[in-house]
């Protein structure tokens, strides 16, 4: 029995030996085994992008226009839009789409783009603001009734009226200015300022001007009149009423003495 022991160690050490060149082949051939079930990358994580042109798009309120909506996927499983704003027709092609808006009165919207690629879904914004400078900016001529002048100016077919700053300018000073924010009419509007001014010597001979200013979120639109002189001698118009009939009159009055008088050298000589 001792001497089958050392016999069975000997075996059992013969039968777990490998030689280390074959291990190394094993492990070889593991790592090489696991390298080749790599999967490729999939369409999936592919990046795409989404366009919107144009990105912001100014209209005349009641106007419309088109948006096109691409993408670089490509295979798109869907393209769609999202707006307030009334649609029209719609056209297509293979990666992109063109979408018509109608009848755009607001004066700022915000319309989003949707293209969904391999099961993901991004998006492109595009901002469209309506708005119109005004037709005519007029400031008529001062009045000066005692020692102030009234000044009144005329904005003539606008909008966004709620985003208007009126602003009145005695040569480069500004001498008033009001905006109209209360106001939220979404129609084209008539907008008339009136600002009394006091009356200094120094202001006589001075132009005064309108400004129309129209701030729509980093779009500015600027409108001026003509400049109006401050003179000493503006009239009001009871004043002009009052000399018209002064002159109507005057006129009158001589006319009737010039008659008498004629009628009286006719009588003379008549007699002689």
């Amino acid at each position: 029995m001792g001497s089958l022991l050392p016999l069975f160690l000997l075996l059992l050490l013969a039968a777990s030996y490998q030689p280390t060149g074959s291990r190394r082949r094993r492990w070889g051939t593991r790592t090489q085994g696991t390298g080749g079930r790599s999967p490729a990358p999939s369409e999936t994580s592919a990046p795409f992008w989404v366009r919107i042109s144009p990105e912001f798009k100014a209209v005349p309120p009641g106007g419309s226009l088109w948006l096109n909506c691409s993408s670089s996927c490509p295979l798109p499983e869907g393209f769609s839009l999202r707006t307030v704003l009334p649609r029209g027709e719609t056209l297509s092609g293979p990666h992109w789409v063109s979408y018509q808006l109608l009848d755009v009165r607001a004066w700022s919207s915000d319309v989003q783009c949707f293209v969904t690629c391999a099961g993901e879904t991004r998006e492109a914004t595009a901002r469209i603001t309506a708005y119109k400078q005004p037709r005519s900016v007029i400031l008529e001529p001062p009045v000066l009734v005692r020692d102030e002048y009234t000044l009144r100016c005329h904005v003539t077919h606008v909008f966004p009226v709620g985003f208007l700053v009126v602003t009145l300018r005695r040569g480069g000073q500004v001498i008033y200015s009001e905006s109209l924010e209360r106001y939220t009419s979404v129609d084209l509007a008539n907008v008339t300022m009136t600002h009394t001014l006091h009356a200094r010597p120094s202001d006589f001979g001075q132009p005064v001007t309108c400004h129309a200013h129209l701030n729509l979120d980093g779009l500015v639109v600027l409108s001026s009149s003509a400049p109006m002189m401050l003179t000493a001698f503006a009239w009001s118009p009871a004043s002009k009423a009052l000399a018209s009939t002064s002159i109507a009159v005057f006129v009158v009055i001589h006319l009737v003495v010039g008659a008498l008088y004629l009628r009286k050298c006719l009588l003379m000589q008549s007699r002689a």
